[in-house]
């Protein structure tokens, strides 16, 4: 059974996924009384997971990679980090049906589908691209219009377009190439990925069990139904309120937006920020496609935008000698995809990733499971750092750790641990003495 919450402040964590779990651990070491609420039945948000045979499997796909320095202190901190298992993992592309290795150079003289001069110039601009960006202000220039004046209409048009209209649909040309930047800056030329042993349950697990051996409390299916404000913050749940002397929320801002009751409302930042949400299948094959990793599919006829293979990543060994693959799609959570049948999905999917891999077979799919989450990456406008809102609603005991807050970094796990990290530590978030 859980501990009680200490005697003295009372900290209210909104949000079971890493962020929220970052935060409470932090406060439950310094020994502030918290008490996180999750709404669902399993912690972990777009890392959580589900039975399958005798094992645990995350619904969507997630990797740890080397520059990950909030994630990997994190789990340094958990005993953990030890348990990462890092492999080489290889890259490949798939356009107009056609399969393609995209790691080396001699892949890229290879790559047909851009002539030599693209190609060449593809490989230069991609080696210098974090330098090219060094001193400009790419808070406030289009990813499109940066983009397409270093690589060129023709790789802009073939490749670079499909890959960014996928993440962020129509509006992905006036994402600010900060955004890019950023992502560079973590991914990288490295090829190199970690997976901790026992998957990301391990974590999850390991999050949950800090926060209560230091006396704070996890709650489960604990959906908070109204947020208000004074001189504490009152959380209305299902048949009960809890009252806490302060709160960190990590909920999407459109879900806070509606929880908020009428004072708290107008208090919250005013940004409008569009969210893609993502729509992901899950296939259980009795053998693998192959032995890339992340596969983008461009122009192929297919609702995916790609594919990540689990099995080329070290202590990924196969589900019951089943390989894992993981296909998605972004898209607005209002869309008609994002609304469909999951067995519709599973059946329109399969049959395209069979026309995609003709050596594969029907009896080659053992499984299928669709998920979806509506809240995964913010499409950012231009000059975004600008009008980021601060982590303090002012004049309230409210804190704010959301993916809103995440920009200029990349929506990931490590990001969010990164917040999580911020918000504990800002003056008006860090744990308050407890008066002698």
């Amino acid at each position: 059974m859980a501990a009680a919450p200490r005697a003295g402040e009372h900290v209210a964590v909104v949000g079971g996924g890493i962020c929220g779990l970052a935060a409470a651990h932090r406060l439950a070491r310094s020994g502030t009384g918290v008490t996180l609420l999750e709404g669902s039945d399993r912690l972990g948000g777009l890392g959580t997971f589900f039975p399958w045979r005798d094992r645990w499997v995350e619904r969507f796909y997630h990797c740890v990679m080397p520059s990950d320095e909030h994630l990997l202190g994190l789990l340094d901190e958990l005993g953990l980090r030890s348990s990462i298992r890092w492999s080489r993992t290889r890259m490949g592309m798939v356009v107009a049906g056609r399969h393609h290795a995209f790691n080396t150079a001699l892949d890229l003289l290879r790559f047909t589908p851009l002539g030599l001069p693209d190609r060449v110039r593809f490989g230069v601009v991609t080696l210098l691209l974090r330098r090219l960006g060094r001193g400009r202000d790419l808070d406030a220039v289009r990813t499109e219009d940066w983009l397409r004046g270093l690589y060129g209409d023709r790789v802009w048009e073939l490749l670079l377009a499909p890959l960014f209209g996928a993440k962020f649909g129509a509006r992905f040309g006036d994402v600010p190439a900060l955004y890019l930047w950023q992502r560079l800056g973590r991914e990288g030329a490295v090829s190199v990925r970690g997976y901790p042993e026992g998957g990301y349950r391990a974590v999850v697990d390991a999050l949950r069990a800090s926060i209560e051996d230091h006396g704070g409390v996890v709650r489960l299916d604990a959906p908070v139904r109204r947020i208000g404000v004074g001189d504490g913050v009152r959380l209305e749940l299902p048949g009960e309120v809890l009252t806490a002397d302060r709160a960190i929320s990590t909920l999407p801002l459109p879900q806070l937006r509606q929880v908020a009751d009428e004072d708290l409302a107008p208090r919250l930042p005013e940004v409008e920020l569009p969210y893609q949400g993502v729509v992901n299948a899950l296939f259980f094959l009795r053998r693998p496609l192959s032995g890339h990793y992340w596969t983008p599919v461009v122009r192929s006829g297919t609702d995916f935008d790609g594919l990540v293979q689990m099995t080329p990543l070290a202590g990924v060994e196969p589900y019951a000698g089943r390989h894992l693959v993981y296909a998605m799609r972004y898209t607005d959570r209002g869309s008609a995809l994002f609304a469909e049948d999951d067995a519709a999905v599973a059946e329109r999917w399969t049959a395209q990733l069979l026309a995609l891999h003709p050596g594969l077979g029907r009896e080659d799919v053992e499984d299928v499971r669709v998920f979806r989450a509506p809240f995964v990456e913010p499409v950012y406008p231009l000059g975004y750092l600008a009008r980021r809102p601060p982590v303090v609603v002012a004049g309230t005991p409210l804190l704010l750790a959301t993916t809103a807050h995440v920009y200029p970094d990349v929506t990931s796990w490590n990001s969010s641990v990164g917040l999580a990290n911020r918000v504990v530590a800002t003056p008006a978030g860090a744990p308050r003495p407890v008066p002698g």
